[in-house]
């Protein structure tokens, strides 16, 4: 009877721990799906059909860089109560934070213009309304979205949609061959093929995506923790790692299973990609119908979704200039999301290639991503912002090395672009 009664006791005790533990994922999500939209694809494809398994290696090292970053981007919202945002605005002098978050404006404007594209080329796809037609339908669809539902809604919704996301993925890769050993090197070795250095940069800008950080220091805070509480802000910060180290590996993986798809379908036969809508008729004869759908209602799904994030984010930035939480139904926080959705719809009216803009659009991002790191840094190894939760010297370390490495990258593609 004692054995029974200890092993219940087990395992209601472990059932708790879970339970407690997957009260605490969501956040991540919410962030991942920015880093699986339309841009991902645009650039994972094209990463994938011009060089094969070659920059696997980027998707792994941008991981391991987004997990540090948004980790430090929560730490931030968890200890202060203050988005990333509205610290700088709290913080920095008003010239340098407005300058800063008029550039982070900008990357949430370029964001989502790649997932309304997304969106409406999906559209397209499926129902063959013209694209700037749909571009404005998945726009209008989203601020509704956004509108009407709250922080819960939201990440069930989405989380929904990164599943069906991942299962697209993972039928994908069942029914195509891929070299697996080639792709063991390639998510470990680095090498930047000749003429791949836009490519390379799009990846980064569609994995380390600067309103990520922005957003993830905003939504962190809807768990409404009590800030006073010393061991719940613990408690907080510990299992707020367990939700974006699993987060971001979904992401990773899916980002990874998008160039694989398009090494082993187009790289190997030859087939040079420049649009979705092409990837997905080339799909059908290759791979059959039944992909080709399932690739356009995961691009729907992505763009939808990631779009909702992108305004999320637009309408944190936006009200954090004036020191105000994001809040849909409070003037700052709506006035972003339009301003976001507004300019990258205006965009998408005047460009010619969308395929192009995908791509070009997550360059931008990588441009931006340098400014955000860097504000982000002084921010959480600030003692004046975070108290005795500022970033140790190993974690200074760690976080310049990123913004080092990532402003490299960017000197490389200045480089390439006047060669």
């Amino acid at each position: 009877m004692k054995k029974i009664v200890a092993f219940l006791t087990h395992n209601y005790e472990i059932t708790q721990k879970a339970s407690e533990v997957l009260r605490y994922i969501g956040p991540g999500i919410l962030v991942t799906v920015g880093f699986i939209d339309p841009g991902n694809w645009a650039a994972n494809m094209a990463a994938g059909a011009d060089y094969g398994y070659q920059l696997l290696w980027m998707v792994t090292l941008s991981t391991f860089m987004l997990i540090a970053l948004q980790h430090n981007a929560a730490h931030l919202g968890i200890v202060t109560g203050l988005c990333l945002a509205e610290a700088a605005t709290a913080y920095l002098r008003p010239w340098i934070s407005r300058a800063v978050l008029i550039t982070a404006m900008a990357a949430a404007v370029a964001t989502a213009m790649a997932e309304i594209l997304g969106g409406a080329i999906a559209l397209n796809i499926l129902f063959h309304v013209p694209v700037k037609v749909a571009a404005v339908m998945t726009a209008v669809f989203c601020g509704w979205l956004l509108w009407s539902n709250s922080y819960k809604k939201l990440e069930r919704l989405i989380i929904g949609f990164v599943s069906l996301i991942g299962l697209s993925f993972l039928f994908e890769l069942s029914i195509v061959q891929i070299d697996w050993q080639q792709a063991a090197v390639g998510w470990v070795t680095p090498v930047i093929p000749g003429g791949a250095m836009t490519v390379v940069m799009s990846v980064l800008g569609a994995v380390v995506m600067p309103h990520n950080l922005f957003l993830h220091s905003e939504i962190i805070q809807s768990r409404q923790w009590n800030l006073e509480d010393e061991v719940v802000i613990k408690k907080q910060l510990k299992y707020e790692f367990l939700d974006t180290f699993f987060s971001m590996g979904i992401g990773w993986a899916i980002n990874s299973a998008m160039i694989l798809v398009a090494a082993a379908v187009f790289f190997t036969k030859h087939v040079h990609v420049d649009e979705l809508a092409q990837a997905q008729t080339m799909l059908a004869p290759l791979m059959g119908s039944g992909a080709a759908v399932i690739f356009a209602v995961a691009l729907l799904f992505s763009g939808i979704a990631s779009l909702a994030t992108a305004g999320m984010a637009g309408g944190s930035i936006f009200a954090g200039v004036f020191q105000k939480p994001y809040d849909i139904k409070k003037r700052y926080s709506w006035v972003g999301v339009l301003i976001t959705y507004g300019l990258a719809v205006m965009i998408i009216l005047l460009i010619n290639n969308p395929f192009k803009g995908l791509i070009y659009s997550q360059v931008a991002l990588s441009i931006q991503l340098p400014w955000t790191i860097f504000l982000q840094l002084y921010m959480t190894s600030s003692v004046k912002v975070m108290g005795k939760y500022a970033n140790n010297i190993y974690q200074q370390l760690a976080l310049g090395m990123i913004a080092l490495t990532v402003s490299i990258l960017n000197i490389m593609l200045l480089i390439d672009i006047l060669a």
